[in-house]
């Protein structure tokens, strides 16, 4: 199994950047696919972006497409997510996800039902 802390999420204003950030631990092999999601009040948790393993394959939901940039760390067990010109409908608790089954799978990297193991969230708020 593996343990997954988000961190970066806070407060900010429309139009401002932020960076979220993910280590996953309790694996000696950080060759897993990573993605992350997020969850408005009162909305189904959603895809927001994904990169494999080699980091080959990226992937985004369509509404964050340009403003929104996932990265692996140089010490693969941590990814990133730099998301910028943040609007309030960005607002959400955002988790981290990762697959430890098919790392470099290039399909379904959208799909929620193919991540093992998943963060506790972190909070990202836009103010208008």
């Amino acid at each position: 199994q593996v343990q997954l802390e988000e961190s970066g999420g806070g407060l900010v204003q429309a139009g401002g950047s932020l960076r979220l950030s993910c280590a996953a631990s309790g694996r000696t092999s950080s060759n897993y696919a990573m993605g992350w999601f997020r969850q408005a009040p009162g909305k189904e948790r959603e895809f927001v972006a994904a990169i494999t393993s080699s980091g080959a394959t990226t992937v985004y939901a369509d509404s964050v497409k340009g403003r929104f940039t996932i990265s692996r760390g140089n010490a693969k067990n941590t990814v990133y997510l730099q998301i910028s010109s943040l609007e309030p409908e960005d607002t959400a608790v955002y988790y981290c996800a990762v697959d430890t089954r098919f790392p470099n799978l290039r399909v379904r990297l959208r799909d929620q039902n193919r991540y093992t193991d998943w963060g506790q969230g972190t909070q990202v708020t836009v103010s208008s």
